[in-house]
C-alpha cells in the first residue's frame, strides 16, 4: 500500500472554509461543506451573502420580506 504525498492515507482531510458574516463579520471557520447550521444565505445580485445567527435572528423580518410571495 503507498501513502498519498499530502501524507493521509484515506485521503477524506477536508480543508477548513472560513464564512464571514456580510452584516458584522463574524467569522466561523468549519470543516463541513457550507456554513454552520444556523447561518442563513442570500443571493443578491448573483453574489452569496452569509449571515451569522445574531444578525439572522435580530434582521428575521427584514429577510421574510424579501421572499417570493411563494413562499407564503
Amino acid at each position: 500500500m503507498t501513502s498519498s504525498p499530502g501524507g493521509s492515507d484515506d485521503g477524506s482531510a477536508t480543508q477548513p472554509r472560513r464564512f464571514v458574516c456580510a452584516r458584522c463579520g463574524t467569522s466561523a471557520q468549519v470543516l463541513t461543506e457550507g456554513p454552520p447550521l444556523t447561518w442563513t444565505y442570500s443571493v443578491e445580485d448573483g453574489a452569496r451573502h452569509h449571515y451569522c445567527e445574531t444578525c439572522s435572528r435580530e434582521n428575521l423580518r427584514s429577510i421574510e420580506g424579501r421572499l417570493d410571495s411563494d413562499w407564503w
